[in-house]
Formats: C-alpha cells, sequence, structure tokens
C-alpha cells in the first residue's frame, strides 16, 4: 500500500531518522538538560546515566570510537509525536575481526522539538557491554565472523 502524501512525516521523528543516520550529530538537537539513561545502565560499574548536552553528545561519540567507527544503527520503525518518540531497529558494528548485530529500541522525549530525554535500549545490554570493551568472548551469542559483514 502506498503512503498517502498528505500524511508528513512528524518532525520528530525525520529527527531521530537523523540521528540514527548520523549519530555524532545528535548534539544538533539535544536540550541543554537532556538526561541519557545508557543502555548498560543495569551493569555494574557502568555509568546509568548522563546529565547535560555534553555528557551526552561525549558518550555517543564514544561509543563511535568504541566500534572503531563502525556502529550502523538499521532503523526499521520510527513512531513520533510532539511528546515522545520510539525508533526500532537493528544495531551492527564491528570490532577486532568479528562483527556484532542485535535489535534495538530507542525511547526518546521531547521538548520544543528538542531532546529532553533518551532511553537506550540494546536487546542485550550485557553481551553489547562486553562487545565494547573489548571481551569478545561474553559478547556470544552476538558475534559472527567478519567473513559476514555483507549481510
Amino acid at each position: 500500500m502506498e503512503a498517502d502524501p498528505m500524511m508528513a512525516e512528524h518532525p520528530n521523528a525525520t529527527m531521530l531518522r537523523a540521528v540514527y543516520a548520523d549519530l555524532s550529530t545528535i548534539g544538533r538537537y539535544l536540550d541543554d538538560d537532556v538526561v541519557l539513561h545508557a543502555a548498560e545502565r543495569s551493569i555494574a560499574g557502568m555509568t546509568a546515566t548522563h546529565h547535560g548536552r555534553q555528557a551526552v553528545l561525549d558518550k555517543e561519540l564514544a561509543l563511535i570510537r568504541a566500534t572503531e567507527g563502525t556502529l550502523v544503527m538499521d532503523v526499521e520503525q520510527v513512531c513520533a509525536n510532539d511528546h515522545f518518540g520510539a525508533v526500532t531497529g537493528r544495531l551492527r558494528a564491528h570490532r577486532q575481526g568479528r562483527r556484532i548485530a542485535m535489535p534495538f529500541c530507542g525511547l526518546w522525549r521531547f521538548r520544543d522539538g528538542r531532546i529532553l530525554e533518551h532511553w537506550e535500549n540494546a536487546y542485550d545490554a550485557a553481551a553489547l557491554g562486553a562487545f565494547l570493551s573489548g571481551d569478545l568472548d561474553a559478547a556470544s551469542p552476538w558475534l559472527t565472523a567478519d567473513a559476514q559483514a555483507g549481510e
């Protein structure tokens, strides 16, 4: 079924698509008082929340660096209105000759067209955290060899 051209996408949905297309641009959309609830918030020793524009931007840029710039967020669905947004998809990244891929769901809260709060949700946060810290054995079963990276 074709989309109705009269049904324009909500501006917050468009913003979320831009963020997931290039995570390094997230700073453009953040409220000064933004709070990020990290995917690894339930893992002992990890920072659960990041407060403020610079702290959130730093966290997201660190995520990109941890994946050696290979992080891709394949968006499957975006739903957003003036107040909330939800994005589902699959994250992919490479590290040390291995590849990780797993479902994610990002939940968002907006104020005046700016990101006020974000909850990162990886399907297996412990495995993702292990992958990002270089403990590839603990990241199984989400890992595959780089030879399959074209999937």
